[in-house]
């Protein structure tokens, strides 16, 4: 039996790809290529000792999930798939219900058409809100969400939940993560977006490669030690072995299960850079800019649960990360090839 990926190509899932597949997993991919390269597959195979079947289908296509469905032997679902830019879903949000909302609902419709009822649901930090104080921790009240695409991670967490509620044979698992940076120790993976980078890291190594004049930091006049935002960086290496962790979970139990996945330390956008000067030699030219909408100050992880229950924790530090995000950039200035 296989297991279902979808958005498997892009930068979360296809580090994941090559973790279940090193594991002896059986991977379908599943992803529209909106917002990455179809070269990243080609960089999972020359990593990994088993193949995978690819099929681009985008997910609010239910026919196309089907034949999906009809053709492999699929098990679970590990559900990447997903637009995940909170600046670009405060100017379009209706793009962002269709996408992540709507896709998760058909989705979830043919897996139930086809008795597969085992999911792996990537959802967020940005759940917990603006209201509750760090360390995050999976017990806290949820849905005080200060954007739309943190709003659509709570509408999905809800549908998932009611679903379990509706149906105990589904088996359910939300990991709320918090800034996935690094890559691929090869350097032959990494973090490729389209455009201007919305994500802290990689618009780092753009500057730092030349690609870019200098950082945007958006506010310096948040209540932290330096006045900017503090995040929970971790390495996507570990949050991919997180995800490995929680498809055994879900193949071995019925349940809904929550589990926060970060290192449990915040450091602020000027400690991220700081680092990564250490750790490129390159140095960052910054200039700070007004707050983005919908950023909060302060946002850092409790990870215990996913220790306790999913022997689970992130290994690998800030220092690691940002070697690992100047590798990539520096052996692949133009990202994955078109």
């Amino acid at each position: 039996m296989a297991i279902l990926v979808t958005g498997g190509a892009g930068y979360i899932g296809s580090h994941t790809c090559v973790e279940l597949l090193n594991s002896g997993k059986d991977v379908v991919i599943a992803d529209n290529l909106y917002n990455c390269k179809k070269s990243s597959l080609d960089r999972i195979r020359a990593l990994v000792s088993k193949d995978f079947k690819f099929y681009e289908c985008d997910i609010r296509d239910a026919e196309g999930l089907q034949k999906i469905f009809d053709n492999e032997k699929i098990d679970s679902v590990i559900h990447f798939a997903g637009l995940k830019a909170v600046g670009e879903s405060v100017e379009k949000p209706l793009e962002y219900f269709d996408n992540n909302v709507n896709g998760t609902l058909v989705l979830l419709d043919v897996m139930r058409k086809n008795n597969c009822k085992k999911i792996v649901f990537s959802s967020s930090a940005t759940v917990y809100g603006m209201n509750n104080i760090s360390p995050l921790t999976e017990d806290m009240e949820v849905g005080g969400v200060t954007n739309p695409y943190g709003r659509t991670k709570f509408m999905i967490e809800c549908i998932l939940k009611d679903l379990y509620t509706s149906d105990n044979d589904w088996s359910i698992c939300l990991l709320r993560y918090f800034n996935p940076i690094g890559a691929h120790k090869s350097g032959t993976m990494g973090e490729d977006p389209n455009g201007i980078p919305n994500n802290l890291m990689p618009y780092i190594t753009q500057v730092a490669i030349g690609k870019r004049e200098f950082l945007n930091v958006w506010g310096d006049d948040y209540d932290t030690p330096d006045g900017t935002g503090v995040r929970d960086y971790i390495h996507v290496v570990d949050l991919a072995l997180g995800h490995l962790k929680a498809v055994e979970k879900v193949e071995a139990d019925n349940g809904l299960f929550i589990y926060n996945l970060g290192t449990g330390i915040g450091y602020s956008v000027l400690d991220v850079v700081r680092a990564f000067e250490k750790a490129s030699g390159v140095k960052i030219p910054y200039k700070i800019a007004p707050r983005r909408a919908g950023d909060i100050a302060t946002c850092f992880s409790s990870s215990e649960k996913a220790l306790k229950e999913l022997g689970w924790k992130a290994e690998r530090g800030i220092e690691e990360m940002c070697e690992d995000s100047w590798r990539w950039q520096s052996q692949n200035p133009q990202g994955y090839p078109d």
